[in-house]
């Protein structure tokens, strides 16, 4: 990632990445939910990037760029769920609800982003 900018950037960006391969994710689950015997899948992000963020290696200081352009999505699919008599485990309420909170979380990063860049620009023009 870019030095230019700070950590915060570099992470949304990742997030912005994530809620995106999400949404994808979760809108295959909805396209599969009479499909006989499909199981539901789930990515995740924050975990991951939390464990690497709390490894430190021989007393050095953190590279939190590094850690989080180093850290990847990982897809999961859930265990011992409900499952249906067609043996498949997809909750299109729950679906649905998740799909629109990784939406606003999405249109917040963009925010976040837009907001940023704002404040680099009114930086740089001294205002």
């Amino acid at each position: 990632m870019n030095k230019l900018f700070s950590n915060s950037i570099d992470l949304t960006q990742k997030s912005l990445d994530y809620l995106w391969k999400k949404q994808g994710v979760i809108s295959e689950n909805i396209a599969n939910q009479d499909t006989p015997g499909y199981k539901a899948k789930y990515l995740t992000f924050e975990d991951e990037l939390r464990h690497k963020a709390g490894l430190v290696k021989d007393g050095t200081r953190r590279n939190y760029s590094e850690v989080i352009s180093g850290t990847d999505f990982k897809l999961n699919q859930p265990k011992d769920e409900n499952v249906r008599m067609d043996e498949n485990n997809v909750n299109t309420d729950a679906e649905y609800v998740e799909l629109a909170r990784a939406n606003i979380q999405y249109q917040y990063s963009i925010r976040a982003i837009s907001d940023e860049f704002s404040r680099i620009r009114s930086a740089i023009k001294g205002q």
